[in-house]
């Protein structure tokens, strides 16, 4: 069917409920590349039931709408869409279980024109399924590559954070696993562009990409365990774009900048950059 914006604007998701475990939690951990120092460390604490911290972008994982891009009549060109920046607020450190309900909305449609596609943004709570607590609120951007032209409204221009003209206050380098998809699929992103080569090649790569949440989460362990004294409480709000992409088995290359509150960073593979626009709140 023809792609229409009005419908996707308009578009109702329902209610999804999600029971996770501190299993879930601990595979998580694991596919966003924990244990990031190897040993007696207290990455552990994210590893192991008797003693379980969870880290605080496993919300975004939780009670996802799933591949709804696919479903047919909203018309979207699915096998182009990318997923271009991930932003959250964490309310409420997350309980080694519980069940959760994500309540999810269209928050805004931009078209960038023919030739570059269009811009969506949906928000997602993440609320108790018995209390009411909200853990999370995330917005996730999305580029539809095959979509644009319709005639919507361009994108607004907003401030971009931008690291401060200086030597970064820490670089780490983290060694992406070749498995890194294969294990983080696990945690529900079941897009067949992160582990199937046919689906791949028809999406312009050579061969499976890493998930962007992926990164996200590999982001935010290192940013609890170097700026958090691994205190998931402590990390407020988690933003930053996807750049460029990130496969699995890479060796990605992180700067961060301490400003007061706040963590602006970025990151490379090579020499190209990855992750840009990152900045995190800590508490």
């Amino acid at each position: 069917m023809a792609f229409d914006p009005e419908k996707l604007k308009n578009w109702s998701f329902p209610d999804i409920r999600h029971r996770y475990t501190a299993r879930d939690a601990i595979i998580y951990a694991l596919g966003v590349g924990l244990p990031l120092t190897q040993g007696d460390s207290e990455d552990l604490n994210f590893l192991l039931e008797d003693r379980l911290k969870v880290v605080p972008t496993f919300a975004v994982t939780l009670a996802s709408p799933g591949m709804w891009v696919r479903t047919p009549e909203l018309g979207i060109d699915w096998v182009k869409l990318l997923h271009a920046g991930q932003a959250a607020s964490f309310e409420t450190p997350l309980p080694a279980e519980a069940e959760v309900i994500g309540k999810a909305r269209i928050k805004s449609l931009h078209d960038r024109g023919p030739e570059k596609g269009a811009i969506c943004v949906v928000e997602r709570r993440i609320e108790d399924a018995v209390s009411g607590t909200l853990y999370c609120t995330i917005d996730q951007t999305v580029i539809m590559r095959g979509n644009g032209g319709f005639g919507g409204d361009a994108p607004p221009k907003d401030a971009k954070p931008t690291p401060p003209d200086r030597a970064a206050d820490l670089v780490e380098t983290v060694n992406l696993s070749p498995r890194a998809a294969l294990i983080y699929r696990l945690s529900g992103d079941v897009n067949p562009l992160h582990a199937d080569y046919e689906v791949a090649r028809k999406a312009g790569f050579d061969r499976p990409i890493m998930h962007g949440l992926g990164s996200y989460g590999t982001t935010g362990a290192l940013i609890v365990m170097r700026f958090c004294d691994g205190d998931p409480a402590r990390l407020k709000d988690l933003s930053l774009r996807f750049s460029g992409v990130i496969y699995p088995g890479d060796e990605i290359v992180f700067s961060f900048w301490k400003e007061g509150s706040d963590v602006l960073f970025e990151a490379v593979v090579g020499d190209r950059k990855v992750l840009d626009q990152g900045k995190a709140r800590i508490g």
